[in-house]
């Protein structure tokens, strides 16, 4: 399809306006050809829910993060959201002095430069990609589970076991999930309503079954609550505290996707950053309500429905959904554990074709991505990229070695704490020479955000040092190094090649010559 090339160069102007970064008067922002105004608060608020898919997230670790702090579970869940807050202050006050699509990329360019900003831009969109090829993974199992279930046929719920009928199915999904967001946000935001409403109403009714249950004594593991799991400092060890607190903050991962849509939303300045904030809050109580309930109801022991038994901890909602909600409603569950992952899989494109959208703008990637599709005013180009690189990443993960899809979703943690904890230094370096101006600016410009970049920064070594033993991950090694470590640090350093090399042919970004601090903003006038 036809598409327009919006790329903008120091010194163009639109309708008058000089080209480059910010926003006019009240905030709504249209630099790159994206559709302006096609989301509201709600709707931002929505999408940043959606990406991070709070089911799939809880099926998949609630049982994980029990079993390595036992009942201290939910103050584990509060912990993973302090840092997550801290740097949720850092991109609201980023969106407002320069909304741009970019996010990370654009923020952390002006403040520390190309390269380092650079660098960041690439940890965003290969977290990304990876997260997508595990989504579209999850999403394709809970689909034949759930057939299989409906059906009460097992054999079409083995189906999944069958690889190239997985492949096939994923990679279908997959499809499904780019055609959507090459559509345009009206398209997402009508998805997104009704699978995100779907997964939160069926959420609630777990919790409200699982209290249910504890209050009648159903179970014979559960637990009379304590506001003693709420006590972070009770977790018997440091090193079981810092494997529950990484789980902790791949379960917030992806609020971010509220600001990737900043040029898009009404109110550009303003409105992504209050929606972050929602979403934070709603995924926090999310969070606390499913893990006390359930935590009540069977325990976090680690045998029979207990939390922590390491038989079930990997799928916790396929464990509980018969037993607390009956086979009849229990097939809800695996319902909004897929219409969760498949939600997430949809939105999770959304960040990564507009972060390459931005680095192409700005000469920081080939030219081609910077077109944007004509009537969808979406990027259409990078939209299909990230779908295609997404099917042939899961496709020869999964041929060639089950251990090194599993490890490379180990690694991803490494890529979250790099780019969040850069994007929050780059807030109290921007804004350096305001920090004085009032006790507000010195908080939120710089000490919040200086908290959570520390506090994630934290995170990403211990997992690096953690990573480098074997047994990390799924126990594979490469020379006697964990393949999680080699992973991990291997796409950093793939990035860096991938950078040297498109220094060589956009010597101008790396220069500083087309994205610096003082560049102005590309604003379309209404």
């Amino acid at each position: 399809m036809t598409q327009l090339d919006v790329r903008p160069r120091v010194g163009d102007t639109v309708n008058g306006v000089a080209g480059g970064e910010g926003g006019d008067g009240d905030g709504d922002v249209r630099g790159k050809g994206l559709g302006k105004g096609s989301v509201g608060l709600v709707g931002s608020a929505v999408i940043g829910i959606s990406t991070v898919a709070p089911v799939y997230c809880l099926t998949s670790t609630l049982g994980s993060t029990a079993g390595e702090v036992g009942v201290q579970m939910p103050a584990v869940f509060l912990a993973g959201f302090l840092p997550m807050l801290l740097v949720a202050f850092a991109y609201r006050e980023l969106n407002k002095a320069v909304p741009d699509c970019g996010t990370s990329f654009t923020w952390t360019v002006k403040a520390f430069g190309p390269r380092i900003g650079w660098m960041c831009g690439w940890g965003l969109v290969i977290a990304t990609i990876i997260v997508l090829s595990n989504l579209a993974g999850v999403a394709t199992s809970y689909f034949w589970l759930l057939a299989g279930e409906i059906t009460g046929n097992p054999s079409i719920g083995a189906l999944d076991d069958n690889k190239l009928v997985h492949i096939a199915t994923c990679l279908t999904l997959i499809a499904s999930a780019t055609a959507i967001s090459y559509r345009g946000m009206t398209a997402t935001k009508g998805v997104q309503y009704t699978l995100v409403g779907l997964q939160l109403a069926v959420l609630g009714l777990f919790v409200a079954m699982a209290f249910q249950k504890a209050s009648a004594g159903t179970f014979d593991t559960g637990l009379d609550f304590s506001w003693q799991w709420m006590n972070p400092f009770a977790v018997e060890s440091m090193g079981a505290f810092t494997a529950g607190l990484s789980l902790s903050i791949f379960m917030y991962w992806g609020w971010d996707a509220c600001l990737a849509t900043n040029e898009e939303t009404t109110g550009s300045a303003k409105t992504p950053g209050r929606a972050s904030l929602i979403a934070m809050v709603v995924l926090v109580g999310s969070y606390l309500a499913t893990g006390i309930a359930a935590q009540m109801a069977v325990g976090s022991g680690t045998s029979g429905l207990g939390l922590g038994n390491p038989e079930t901890s990997g799928n916790v909602f396929a464990a509980l959904a018969g037993p607390v909600m009956g086979p009849l409603l229990g097939i809800l569950l695996f319902v909004a554990v897929l219409a969760s992952a498949t939600a997430s899989l949809q939105t999770t494109f959304i960040p990564v074709a507009r972060t390459v959208l931005a680095m192409s703008t700005y000469e920081a990637l080939p030219a081609s991505y910077a077109k944007v599709h004509p009537r969808f005013k979406t990027p259409g180009r990078a939209t299909v990229m990230a779908g295609v690189a997404t099917g042939a990443f899961y496709t020869v993960m999964t041929l060639v070695s089950e251990n090194v899809l599993t490890d490379t979703i180990f690694a991803l943690g490494l890529m979250i704490c790099f780019y969040y904890s850069l994007t929050a230094f780059a807030c109290a370096w921007y804004f350096r020479g305001e920090l004085r101006r009032s006790a507000r600016d010195l908080f939120f410009k710089g000490v919040f955000p200086v908290l959570g970049g520390l506090l994630l920064a934290a995170v990403f070594l211990k997992t690096l040092i953690d990573m480098w033993n074997p047994s990390y991950g799924s126990g594979s090694t490469v020379l006697g190094v964990g393949s999680v470590f080699v992973i991990g640090v291997g796409l950093l350093a793939l990035g860096l090649v991938v950078m040297l090399i498109t220094q060589r042919r956009s010597p101008a970004f790396f220069r500083g010559e087309i994205l610096t601090k003082s560049t102005p903003a590309l604003v379309v006038e209404d």
